[in-house]
């Protein structure tokens, strides 16, 4: 193999470990609402609570992905989280965008309120918790590191330069800085919410140069919000 060939395979590897397992996550939104569709619509007639089965599915598919491609992520580091003062101060700010998610959720959302994840309709016993448990793991463990991986690792760095690698994690543009802030945005059912968040975590690795703690503050965020969802019954955030 020619040097060449050698490094565009790098870079695809590169590419591909970050973007599979958003896509695939992605993937699995589009299979859920199109059965949610089709339910409404009368093409297929099965209950509702069937389709919340397929969030651990969603959930062991996209983290068996990220281990698969673990040895790739040179970038995450835990070694950055034993800075004491910084991490304290990522999880106050990982609070804090918690705060700000709850409290613009009524006004600023642009669609209609989704159906969310009511644990109560599932079977009392070992299928609830092992049902709840899974939506709490995928959401403080699997997306806070699928999606930082994605949107600060690698395309906040490739819209800077498409040989991403080459670009350190941190490097701010405007273009890159607001294009995945409104992406971003436009990820999430609360769109403006989601604008917001994304610009805070970027931010963070900006003044950190550290992806680990903008996982661990997108993390902190999901926990906080899991504990309000569970404790408040506000089903339609999850």
């Amino acid at each position: 193999m020619s040097k060449v060939a050698a490094k565009a395979l790098r870079i695809d590897d590169a590419t591909l470990s970050r973007t599979l397992p958003f896509a695939l996550f992605m993937a699995f939104i589009a299979i859920d609402e199109s059965l949610q569709l089709a339910v409404r619509w009368h093409w297929l007639t099965v209950p509702d609570i069937a389709l919340y089965y397929l969030y651990p599915v969603k959930t062991v598919a996209v983290a068996a992905v990220l281990y698969r491609y673990m040895g790739q992520y040179q970038e995450l580091s835990l070694k950055d989280l034993m800075n004491v003062r910084t991490t304290a101060g990522v999880c106050l700010i990982g609070l804090a965008t918690f705060l700000m998610w709850v409290s613009i959720d009524s006004t600023l959302s642009v669609t209609g309120a989704p159906r969310g994840f009511n644990p109560g309709l599932l079977p009392d016993g070992p299928v609830r918790f092992l049902m709840t448990a899974t939506r709490v793991a995928g959401a403080v463990i699997v997306v806070p590191l699928m999606e930082e991986l994605f949107w600060r690792s690698f395309l906040l760095r490739y819209l800077i330069d498409a040989e991403f690698e080459s670009v350190p994690i941190g490097r701010f543009t405007w273009t890159s800085f607001l294009a995945t802030t409104v992406l971003f945005g436009l990820e999430h059912h609360l769109f403006v919410a989601g604008m917001v968040a994304g610009a805070i975590y970027s931010i963070i690795l900006y003044k950190t140069r550290s992806l680990a703690q903008c996982v661990l503050a997108h993390a902190v965020t999901n926990l906080a919000l899991a504990g309000y969802v569970l404790y408040t019954g506000r089903w339609d955030f999850w």
